[in-house]
């Protein structure tokens, strides 16, 4: 009943110490922080993570990275991959006019086209039997050129003849790429309406989806047809922009092997490229690059460890790529080897081993340079400013939101149209310890009661283990004498 009473007591001081909530986090609990700047008015910015915080996060999924307000109430926030954004580049092609002449009422028939081999439209005319007389403007055919690959039309744009002052149409516009077959893009009305001051009210161009065309042919639906004294095509043509890469060299030590040297690499670095760095000229290195790992093997069951003895546990070299590096001086000319793309690969060590013929001495050894691309971090900017970035903490848990938590309902467009913050200078934080920091100023009481309750349960404990001993040692002392008692009778 005792030992019940016991373990009871034991439990009672253990769920006081879990039921005591752990301190909130604070900036100066982690080893690294850089100030955050945000643009005024944005709620949801986006953030492209420095290269500081790769080079000294303390987990490979940066778990220990930390956002915090002005009152280090820590905010909300999700790592996405680099947004890939893209240029507009808009550009004005004027057009080769054509006209095309026909009776009227009897449509775009009896049209004899020409074109060069490039496909450049060289004339329109009318048939021969045409009445000069009954020939009237029937439609325009326009020549836009060859358009290079990604380009496309997404506007005409026209202008009157300068002696027009009122003007309206009806027009239909068509497209084509081989002069036979015609696709209808839309029907728009221009018009053009001057005052007696020479100021003029003008729907003059037709503006549709982007596409690619070469030819194209306007005609008439109502209004009267009237010869442009200039038509021109708006193409737009759109390039992804490279997203920002970041990179580290890094110094090599010599390894257990003589054609071995390792490379200390920050774990939070998810490495796709990598590359040597000679100091020398005139050198081509063939190399194996790759990783150390532990043997974890582990026979499944005895039955197995008979037929074959368990491997020992040492680490063991796992190449990953074998290539040549070299920087060669060619009549003045330097020809260097450039980075390698490869598989992202995070680890705390990269290993170079060359063959045993070519090792390599201290002063002829290459750096390593690895580079990547930073993730983004898309931030609600909650709390007051000013903000921290912090990070540099090897117990940390992650915190990091799913982005429909941040940004819920934001589309692609969207993200990329997010105001952008920016970071300040890295700071250490020097009294910053890997274990959690209690705060003598975050809750007393809690940090009392707490206090309280690990006295209390040390002290109860103690208290029943000096009366157990008591008892088993009065225990013994009376079965002792019962015994001394039976033996003399």
């Amino acid at each position: 009943m005792k030992a019940s009473f016991l373990l009871c007591t034991s439990l009672i001081a253990g769920g006081a110490l879990a039921a005591t909530p752990a301190p909130p986090e604070r900036p100066q609990d982690y080893g690294w922080s850089m100030p955050v700047q945000v643009p005024a008015g944005a709620g949801i910015v986006q953030l492209s993570l420095p290269r500081e915080v790769y080079l000294h996060a303390s987990s490979a999924s940066l778990a220990d990275v930390r956002l915090f307000d002005g009152d280090g109430k820590r905010l909300a926030y999700a790592i996405v991959a680099q947004l890939v954004q893209s240029a507009t580049q808009r550009t004005n092609i004027p057009a080769r006019i054509f006209p095309v002449t026909g009776t009227p009422g009897i449509g775009l028939q009896g049209i004899d086209i020409r074109t060069g081999d490039d496909g450049r439209l060289l004339s329109v005319s009318t048939r021969a039997g045409t009445a000069a007389t009954t020939a009237a403007l029937q439609a325009l055919i326009l020549d836009l050129g060859k358009q290079t690959e990604g380009r496309r039309i997404a506007a005409l744009r026209f202008t009157p003849p300068a002696s027009t002052d009122n003007y309206s149409a009806q027009v239909l516009l068509e497209m084509s790429d081989d002069l036979k077959q015609w696709d209808a893009i839309g029907t728009t009305t221009l018009n053009w309406l001057s005052n007696s001051d020479t100021q003029t009210l003008a729907n003059d161009s037709i503006a549709f989806a982007p596409r690619a065309f070469r030819y194209a042919r306007l005609s008439w639906q109502a209004g009267e047809a009237l010869a442009f004294s200039a038509i021109t095509a708006q193409a737009v043509s759109e390039t992804e922009v490279a997203p920002p890469r970041a990179s580290v060299v890094l110094q090599g030590l010599p390894g257990k092997q003589d054609h071995e040297w390792r490379y200390a690499t920050p774990i939070a670095i998810p490495a796709d490229s990598i590359a040597l760095q000679f100091t020398q000229s005139n050198v081509v290195l063939p190399v194996t690059l790759g990783v150390y790992r532990q043997n974890s093997y582990v026979p499944r069951h005895r039955l197995h460890l008979r037929q074959q003895a368990r491997p020992a546990q040492d680490a063991y070299f796992d190449p990953l790529l074998s290539t040549t590096f070299y920087r060669i001086d060619l009549d003045g000319k330097e020809r260097i080897s450039g980075e390698l793309a490869m598989p992202v690969t995070q680890t705390a060590q990269w290993v170079m081993q060359t063959s045993p013929e070519q090792a390599l001495s201290a002063g002829n050894a290459p750096t390593l340079r690895l580079g990547w691309t930073p993730a983004t971090v898309v931030l609600l900017a909650s709390g007051k400013p000013p903000y921290r970035l912090a990070f540099g903490r090897s117990d940390a848990a992650s915190v990091v939101q799913p982005l429909s938590q941040v940004a819920p309902g934001f589309k692609a467009d969207e993200l990329l149209a997010l105001k952008t913050a920016s970071t300040g200078p890295l700071q250490a934080n020097g009294g910053a310890a890997p274990a959690p920091i209690i705060a003598s100023d975050g809750a007393p009481w809690r940090l009392a009661a707490l206090w309280a309750a690990l006295l209390l349960g040390v002290a109860v404990l103690g208290f029943f283990a000096w009366r157990l001993l008591a008892q088993m040692k009065q225990e013994q002392t009376d079965q002792k004498q019962t015994g001394n008692g039976k033996q003399r009778d």
